[in-house]
């Protein structure tokens, strides 16, 4: 069994802390963790970072998710191209690769979720989220693992056509949607062109037609990135509609 993490510093109800844990191939990445104090049985939370990297708002969103009483990891996927470096340079270096190979994403990511089901508080259940490039890495990862809940915040390229000249070596997941094994809550912005709204209404297509457990929400007046607090496409209402739709969801889905 997994034990709580040692080193940790408590701050009011939670604490939080580097670690590290098994990733795709056997290898060993760097997650931080958030944790609220007690031992009761509750879910996890696998918090999949943006294109930016393993940041400080990122960070945070995991420290929320401790907040609302879930154990959350957020496994930095950039822990082998710059071992150590800043958020910013490990995330030029992984931008010059291409990006985050999928099949070491799902494999990271299923660190992660096991790593949140051993720990000894585990109910047994484990949600994903991201946003951005993490919103496509969530569908992604729902398609391959067995997660009990999936958040998807304005993930680009999960349908749509790739553009030819994208410096990511990515693939639309239109052929791995049948294998969509979460319930997935997609959160929006109508004045998004990645995704698009025609992007999110072929999704919202595909998945009906597949008769899979899914909800979409889309904000009119609210354009990529409208969670990020430290960007001037923040977006207040969208922003506190979409917590309240997550934190029902996941309610819902993983418990808390």
């Amino acid at each position: 069994m997994t034990q709580l993490p040692t080193g940790a510093s408590a701050s009011g109800s939670l604490t939080a802390t580097t670690v590290t844990l098994p990733g795709h191939g056997g290898d060993t990445i760097e997650a931080y963790v958030a944790m609220p104090e007690g031992d009761t049985r509750r879910g996890g939370v696998v918090v999949i970072h943006h294109l930016p990297g393993y940041d400080r708002p990122t960070k945070e969103i995991a420290r929320r998710f401790a907040e609302l009483g879930y154990d959350a990891v957020c496994p930095n996927l950039y822990s082998r191209e710059a071992p150590g470096a800043s958020p910013d340079d490990a995330a030029a270096v992984a931008r010059s690769n291409g990006g985050v190979p999928d099949e070491r994403l799902v494999g990271d990511v299923a660190g992660a979720v096991e790593y949140l089901r051993a720990l000894p508080t585990s109910n047994g259940k484990v949600g994903v989220i991201g946003h951005c490039s993490g919103g496509r890495q969530t569908v992604l990862a729902a398609c391959h693992l067995d997660v009990d809940a999936a958040v998807d915040c304005y993930g680009a390229f999960v349908t749509g056509i790739i553009p030819p000249n994208l410096p990511l070596k990515v693939t639309t997941l239109v052929d791995q949607l049948p294998e969509l094994r979460a319930p997935l809550l997609g959160l929006f912005g109508a004045e998004d062109s990645h995704p698009s709204p025609e992007q999110v209404a072929e999704l919202e297509q595909l998945l009906t037609d597949l008769g899979k457990d899914f909800e979409f929400h889309s904000y009119e007046g609210a354009g990529h990135a409208f969670f990020a607090v430290n960007r001037p496409s923040y977006n207040v209402a969208a922003a506190n509609d979409g917590w309240e739709r997550i934190e029902s969801f996941f309610a819902r889905h993983i418990g808390g």
